[in-house]
């Protein structure tokens, strides 16, 4: 349980394809939760709606949330899938900077140089 998956979802908590729904199966997340901590996962939107992609400021603006949450729960390993670079068809570069500052018990994906 202190291992938390931390994947792209969207906005309605639709977790039908990719790490969304690998989260549903495997970590415990909710259907129709789109954002948080829900059994060991941690949603963060990069959708509206499993069809619309959210702009980056939206999507900073969940990052921004999740790494208080990460500050405030030292205790617990969030392991951050390429949220964003798959379905929702951002870049690395688009999505990596975005943690910067991230707390040391987040661990950020390689391609990301953060």
């Amino acid at each position: 349980m202190n291992n938390i998956f931390v994947f792209g979802s969207n906005e309605k908590g639709i977790h039908g394809k990719g790490a969304a729904f690998d989260a549903r199966l495997k970590h415990g997340a909710i259907y129709g939760q789109g954002v948080g901590l829900q059994g060991s996962s941690y949603a963060i939107p990069t959708k509206s709606t499993p069809y619309i992609t959210l702009p980056l400021t939206k999507i900073e603006a969940y990052v921004k949330d999740f790494l208080v949450f990460a500050a405030k729960n030292p205790h617990l390993t969030f392991n951050v899938t390429r949220l964003g670079c798959g379905l929702a068809g951002y870049k690395d570069v688009e999505i990596g900077p975005m943690f910067k500052g991230a707390t040391k018990n987040c661990i950020l994906p390689s391609g990301w140089g953060v």
